[in-house]
């Protein structure tokens, strides 16, 4: 009898390179660590740069000092998302073509505007889970005669999918695998909370969704590991996944670290900073003990 080997689980930790880990990201990197280890699997390390304006050299090294200092081991190469535009910019073609993506030309403040003057009528503007204001529909309604002369005559824009006619497409509902710390089982996705969501920007050739999948896929991710903050971005993730006919990892959302008011933890906290803890003189257990592991 012919047995096939069984494929090791594969997680990953995936912080930016834009300012110092914290106790936060600590939990997160411990969860994964501990996780890939009790399912004999492998652990990756995914450097998330796309920022380039925020990402530095300097912050990418302090990830890697600071995860060593905890003790956490990962697989050679690191990917680095810098590297690999061309792979989004493949994604993001195909999606164009098939008209799922259209450009979007409104400024910021344009938008930000647009919102304002409505919401003075009285009637509150659909926002999405992070309560960003959805994109109006002007750009999605133009005409594709329109459309070209805007793009040829060299106007900045971003790439925006086409949220209702993605899932006209895809024409059922979206479920994914949940393992995490306040709902597990099958969560439905609903991805059309978040409006025509952005896939890459002038200044950034891929948004966060887009590149977030292909990785995962590329990596053979079969187990997101990240903190509750994301659960909602899932919906989009999930659907990014079936257009692009990517595989589904299964999905752990794990608590978050807050400060004494309740807040998310920030890069800009220097006293929660896992550099400035260790300069104090703690250890990695003392980092395991704060964050109740």
């Amino acid at each position: 009898m012919i047995t096939t080997p069984r494929q090791k689980p594969v997680f990953r930790f995936a912080p930016s390179p834009n300012g110092q880990l914290h106790l936060g990201h600590a939990l997160s990197a411990f969860l994964n660590n501990d996780m890939a280890r009790a399912a004999d699997g492998r652990l990756l390390l995914r450097i998330e740069d796309i920022d380039l304006t925020r990402c530095t050299p300097e912050f990418e090294a302090g990830i890697f000092a600071d995860l060593r200092w905890l003790g956490i081991e990962w697989e050679q190469p690191v990917r680095r998302q810098q590297e690999h535009f061309s792979e989004y910019q493949t994604a993001l073609h195909s999606l164009i073509e098939r008209g799922l993506v259209y450009p979007s030309f409104l400024t910021r403040s344009e938008v930000k505007a647009r919102v304002t003057a409505y919401e003075r009528m009285g009637e509150p503007w659909p926002r999405d889970p992070d309560g960003t204001p959805h994109y109006p529909a002007d750009d999605r309604d133009r005409s594709e005669e329109e459309r070209d002369a805007m793009l040829g005559s060299g106007l900045r824009h971003a790439w925006r999918l086409n949220m209702s006619r993605a899932l006209d497409l895809i024409g059922e509902p979206l479920f994914w695998m949940e393992t995490g710390d306040e709902r597990k089982g099958e969560i439905l996705a609903e991805p059309v909370a978040w409006g025509d969501v952005v896939l890459s920007r002038s200044d950034a050739p891929s948004s966060y969704h887009l590149s977030v999948v292909i990785d995962d896929a590329l990596q053979g991710v079969t187990h997101v590991v990240r903190g509750l903050d994301l659960f909602h971005a899932t919906s989009v993730h999930r659907l990014l996944q079936e257009l692009l006919d990517l595989p589904q990892p299964v999905y752990h959302h794990h608590r978050l670290i807050v400060d004494a008011e309740g807040r998310k933890l920030s890069k800009s906290e220097g006293d929660t900073g896992l550099a400035e803890l260790r300069a104090r003189g703690l250890s990695a257990a003392d980092i395991r003990s704060l964050i109740g592991l």
